[in-house]
């Protein structure tokens, strides 16, 4: 049977995208999905659906009969659902602390510049204007995150700012919290006391087992670092400590030799009760990632969704013996497909949150859009300066403005797409792969990687114990 979509009725279907996986079309509006057979599907689009059926009662109250549309409920789902394009300020203020690094891995995007020079480091000046302007941001919920380098090079400065803002904040009565990216490597007994009584949530890098973490992530000696990150993570856990704050959290990034070990990896993170792990494919950011060493850590589209799927099916056997290790980036996706208060993760939204979301401030006080956006090296992602800015002169300068144009689906032929309502872009991305901000999107390998994973999820939720799994995930 050849599906007629020139025979569509249409005084009686309301807005759909649609794609055919396997044996039955994936039909979504901005807010709901539905499921139909080819005949189902037929006959929905000819208008001779039987009204009294349940097909016909699923598709009209998920808004796809146009009689039968409640332009109340879809506007007030809809508002739900992108609550972040209420204007609300830029919530996730990323502090580049330092851009000094004890590490020299493979991946890296920030830069490593020499040890002993200070230089890359921020001072309390700058700290200090830089915490004046997120507090100019009139979001209510303000999140300060430290990164570098590797930001203990600079505990110094990273106290001061914890110590000003939480000051400042007695004052303004924000929900302020703040967060760490670390290494490890220069972590204390004082130091995490310190972050505990601060209630600093902790983040770190695990790569998987040791000879997997070892050879992405060598010390500049270089020596594996992967003992002296095993061996805090298995501190931390044990610690008892305020509820309210993450004890530790770890990220993978997968280089062509992880993919390789993608089980290995995903035991890791089990052995050590880290129960989500975020499957991340390479970013090829950043001014030392080249082409040599793309053609030694790096991997196509094709070849990164033939892990990860070997990887998201470990995962699912995983669940279904008992184990709780869930994917950071599926449970996003799967946020975003089931839950009325849609997920706002800035990468995956329309527009995405580069200026809107979040703000990367630099050692040196200059203000990027995000944080890719400071590791091209490129101006064209540079909004402005604490000490020559103030918030409004950032958030609303021409810059900003392009970059909302370029992520916003609508303007790209991702409006055609039944996966729009899930998806996002990455400007940043665009530019430096690609050296343009409008590229042809469905020729990315961020879309083909994104399709894919959406095309996995909506295949394997047609079995019902892998959905009840997914729904366990986003509870």
């Amino acid at each position: 049977m050849s599906i007629e979509i020139d025979k569509i009725n249409g005084n009686k279907v309301g807005f759909f995208r649609f794609k055919k996986l396997n044996d039955f079309y994936l039909l979504a509006n901005e807010i709901f999905f539905i499921k139909l057979s080819e005949t189902d599907f037929q006959n929905f689009l000819n208008g001779t659906l039987d009204k009294e059926g349940d097909i016909y009662k699923d598709l009209a109250s998920k808004g796809f009969i146009k009689d039968k549309i409640d332009v109340k409920k879809l506007t007030r789902l809809y508002r739900t659902k992108n609550n972040f394009l209420l204007k609300k300020g830029v919530s996730l203020h990323i502090i580049i602390i330092t851009k000094r690094c004890n590490h020299l891995c493979v991946y890296c995007q920030a830069g490593s510049p020499e040890l002993q020079k200070d230089i890359y480091d921020m001072k309390e000046d700058v700290a200090q204007k830089t915490v004046d302007l997120i507090f100019q941001s009139p979001n209510k919920n303000i999140t300060i995150e430290f990164q570098g380098g590797e930001p203990l090079i600079n505990f110094k400065t990273i106290k001061f700012i914890i110590e000003y803002a939480k000051e400042k904040n007695k004052k303004l009565n924000k929900n302020l919290n703040f967060s760490l990216v670390t290494n490890l490597s220069l972590m204390t007994e004082e130091i995490y006391d310190y972050f505990l009584e601060s209630k600093v949530n902790l983040c770190t890098s695990l790569d998987g087992p040791k000879h997997v973490h070892d050879k992405n992530r060598p010390f500049l000696n270089p020596i594996g670092s992967y003992e002296i990150v095993s061996g805090w993570i298995k501190k931390m856990k044990k610690k008892e400590v305020d509820p309210s704050v993450k004890k530790i959290g770890a990220l993978p990034t997968l280089t062509k030799y992880s993919l390789e070990h993608i089980k290995e990896v995903i035991d890791e993170y089990i052995k050590y009760d880290l129960r989500v792990i975020h499957l991340r494919q390479l970013s090829f950011l950043g001014n030392s990632f080249g082409d040599e060493k793309r053609e030694e850590f790096g991997y196509s589209p094709e070849e990164f969704i033939f892990y990860w799927k070997k990887g998201m099916d470990y995962i699912i056997e995983k669940n279904k013996k008992g184990i709780d290790i869930r994917e950071r980036g599926v449970m996003i996706m799967l946020e975003k497909i089931f839950k009325e208060q849609g997920n706002a993760f800035l990468d995956l939204r329309s527009p995405c949150g580069a200026g809107t979301g979040q703000l990367a401030y630099f050692y040196n006080g200059d203000v990027y859009s995000c944080d890719e956006g400071r590791m091209t090296g490129n101006d064209l992602f540079l909004l402005g300066n604490v000490f020559k800015n103030n918030y409004e002169d950032i958030t609303e300068c021409p810059k900003e403005k392009a970059l909302i144009t370029a992520s916003t689906l609508e303007n790209f032929s991702c409006d055609e797409c039944v996966y729009k309502p899930y998806c996002g872009i990455c400007p940043v991305l665009n530019y430096t792969l690609y050296n343009n901000l409008f590229p042809n999107i469905k020729m990315t390998d961020r879309c083909k990687l994104h399709t894919a994973m959406l095309d996995y999820i909506f295949l394997k939720i047609e079995d019902r114990e892998v959905l009840e799994i997914f729904k366990k995930w986003i509870r």
